[in-house]
């Protein structure tokens, strides 16, 4: 089968916090592109600088040779893919699907066992946030046969970094292996803060600390926003506890014991609760902070 090459017709579906970037370095890489997003406000720049906008999932990948979802949750992949005016049926054999967003892979195979016959699926998670999705430096896990994971690199390789990690699911399985650690390290990191503050040392010597251990990478990361208190979504807490949840969904189904990864969904779940879903994941350190 045909490499997608580039010019070829790209599908982008889903142009929000990282779509959006990610969109925009296809556009400037010579991708002839065709986005849709449920808000459709989000596409405005994107058309300005020469993408068509469809009114539809549906329209978007009609006559694509690959059509890329970046979205919020499984439901949401589900919509666009099989609801009215989803994108399934528009699929041609030989075309690819290339799913970028944090779904697991039970829900990414499950996806792929509903596609036409002869569409090639790679499941691609990214690791990093909205300054390496502009910059074209993500970390992106590839899950697919050779061929397929081959036949999607003059896509992937214009995002970031890309390693095969294995067949169909495997992609979208190292990414909640991954994101259990990220969520887990920002409750760890909040609870520092807290135990700290019941010994009345000052937050910048606790940071200071910290900064010298294993939590480092950690706290150089978050530390303005720690210190400002003002934490600008790179990765929306909302999305955290999504993620904390099929981490926890994946172990059950395997029978695999986890003690850490529910005590950090259960922050979440009380930092989304205090109505900070909209705010950096990093803002659950707010909510374990004031429970002291």
């Amino acid at each position: 089968m045909a490499r997608v090459a580039p010019m070829t017709d790209v599908a982008f579906i889903g142009t929000g916090l990282m779509g959006a970037p990610m969109a925009e370095r296809l556009l400037r890489a010579g991708h002839r592109l065709t986005v849709w997003n449920r808000t459709a406000s989000k596409t405005r720049n994107l058309a300005a600088m020469g993408a068509t906008v469809a009114d539809s999932p549906s329209e978007a990948a009609a006559g694509a040779g690959a059509v890329v979802t970046m979205l919020a949750d499984p439901p949401a992949l589900d919509q666009v893919a099989f609801g009215a005016g989803g994108f399934a049926q528009a699929l041609a054999p030989g075309s690819l699907f290339i799913e970028m967003s944090t779904i697991g892979p039970d829900h990414l195979l499950s996806v792929a066992g509903r596609l036409p016959a002869g569409v090639r699926v790679v499941d691609a998670p990214v690791l990093g946030s909205v300054p390496q999705a502009i910059e074209g430096s993500l970390e992106i896990f590839a899950g697919g046969e050779e061929a397929d994971v081959a036949a999607a690199m003059p896509i992937l390789t214009v995002l970031g970094n890309t390693t095969r990690i294995g067949p169909p699911g495997s992609g979208a399985a190292l990414k909640l292996v991954v994101n259990s650690a990220l969520v887990s390290l920002q409750c760890l990191l909040g609870e520092c803060l807290a135990l700290g503050d019941s010994f009345d040392i000052s937050q910048a010597i606790v940071l200071d600390a910290l900064s010298a251990s294993s939590l480092g990478p950690v706290v150089a990361k978050k530390r303005d926003n720690v210190e400002t208190g003002v934490f600008t979504p790179r990765f929306t807490l909302a999305n955290g506890i999504k993620d904390a949840a099929l981490v926890e969904q994946a172990a059950r189904s395997r029978e695999v014991p986890l003690r850490l990864a529910p005590a950090a969904h259960s922050w979440y779940a009380d930092a989304l609760a205090g109505g900070l879903g909209g705010e950096d994941y990093s803002a659950v350190v707010k909510t374990i902070r004031a429970r002291r």
